[in-house]
């Protein structure tokens, strides 16, 4: 991966006009839009080392490249990667697909190829991990993707050609022996794992979407050829399904020092919007080189699974409403119900009504939300739930109630909602709420 924010518009554009003569199926397609989260997995040799994924080779010197071609894969041994453990993690946090990095711009294979000497068959730890993986998520029920890259730093070392990326002699289309070496990768991948559902291809994809198309029909391609924003989210919703991903922290692959990652927070809220313009999250973690997620990494997996746990109905089979959003409130509208869903962002706990009479300002327990919305409208069968609570019961509070409240006029549907539901021990739960609405009118 590389950042695309500078032309990743350009980029979009690009791929939305491929999709209308790809061959994705409609129908595929239609089923990634349901899906919604995916994790985003970036893991290579170069791991040990803690820097950038592959694009260190880019403009070093030949020693450099020598010693990263040679020495890294006697080193790299990843003794404590414990796949079933990424999954089950995975799973809890309400990820739908996987996409793994099969091979990266260095070339590096983290799977058994007969293409090549330079792949994790040739390290101290000689295991398939690219098959370990996904067998272990799709006991979980994970739905299986490929990260493949057809630039190849390796091959052009080998060729005496400069390690670049874009440049002519580094294309597959002019270079021959490097893509009869990625066609061959590529079908190695599509003939010997099972079903694949996604393949994203990081680079020049003609002749390598065909293929995957070709072996495997049902296959979405996405990278290539769907619109694939990176550290970006377009401004409005993009026609047709697209992915945007994302580095948990600043990097693609694991950072050991010198890394400020995203809060808890920031991820939900990106979530949110992504859905709220038909988009899906891929979300990227990046495995230390023992085989092992960074604490940081697990522990906002698990707040963003927290908060899926309780709203997931609100992101997945979801579509946008007919505006994305209110200020802070995201919409997102049921695929195969009459419902709307507002996603409240960004909340001001300590301005709420303070129904309970806490007198604490960072507590949320039994405070009242009231906001007005002027693009959904209340019909006559309108009901309001605050997503899992039953609005019944306020613990320690049972002559309060917490039962959502709304009414609609001229100025638009007025809601007052309780923050009743107990995630917290201290009854702090700063994260996005969502509220149902059944059975809404545009405004």
């Amino acid at each position: 991966m590389t950042d695309r924010t500078q032309d990743g518009g350009e980029q979009d554009l690009e791929a939305a006009r491929a999709s209308q003569t790809s061959g994705n199926k409609p129908e595929r397609l239609e089923w990634f839009q349901d899906l919604g989260l995916g994790l985003f997995i970036h893991w290579s040799l170069d791991s040990q080392l803690g820097l950038v994924i592959s694009h260190s080779l880019v403009g070093a010197d030949d020693d450099y490249v020598a010693r990263f071609f040679t020495e890294l894969p006697r080193t790299f041994y990843p003794h404590k990667y414990d796949p079933d453990e990424w999954a089950r993690q995975a799973r809890l946090a309400g990820v739908q697909y996987v996409v793994f990095t099969t091979k990266h711009h260095s070339g590096f294979c983290m799977f058994e190829t007969r293409t090549t000497n330079f792949s994790i068959m040739n390290t101290p730890y000689p295991r398939n991990l690219t098959r370990l993986l996904f067998d272990a998520f799709r006991r979980q029920g994970i739905h299986i993707g490929i990260y493949f890259s057809p630039d190849d730093f390796h091959v052009l070392w080998q060729q005496g050609i400069p390690i670049n990326r874009g440049t002519p002699e580094a294309d597959p289309l002019n270079n021959p022996r490097l893509m009869q070496t990625n066609l061959d990768q590529l079908r190695e991948l599509l003939t010997a794992y099972g079903p694949i559902d996604l393949l994203f291809l990081d680079g020049q994809p003609e002749g390598l979407k065909q293929l995957a198309w070709e072996l495997q029909p049902e296959i979405v391609v996405t990278r290539g050829a769907i619109a694939t924003p990176e550290q970006t989210l377009p401004d409005a919703p993009l026609a047709g399904p697209w992915e945007s991903c994302f580095t948990m922290g600043t990097q693609w692959q694991f950072k050991p020092t010198n890394e400020n990652y995203k809060s808890g927070q920031t991820l939900i809220q990106m979530l949110i919007e992504t859905r709220a313009k038909g988009g899906n999250l891929l979300l990227n973690v990046g495995p230390r080189p023992d085989g092992e997620l960074a604490p940081e990494q697990s522990g906002r997996i698990n707040e963003l699974g927290l908060w899926l746990f309780i709203n997931r109905e609100a992101i997945y089979q979801v579509r946008p409403w007919h505006v994305t959003h209110e200020g802070n409130v995201w919409f997102t509208r049921a695929k195969h119900e009459d419902a709307v869903y507002a996603l409240v962002t960004h909340i001001d706990w300590a301005s709420a009504e303070d129904a309970a009479g806490t007198n604490d300002p960072n507590r949320t327990y039994g405070r009242r939300l009231n906001l007005t919305l002027k693009s959904v409208r209340a019909s006559e069968k309108t009901q309001v739930q605050v997503l899992g609570h039953a609005g019944k019961i306020l613990e320690y509070r049972p002559n309060l109630d917490p039962s959502p409240r709304w009414h609609q006029d001229a100025q638009g549907l007025h809601l007052s909602v309780m923050s009743a539901h107990r995630i917290y021990n201290m009854w702090d739960w700063q994260n996005p709420i969502a509220l149902k609405i059944t059975h809404p009118l545009k405004a």
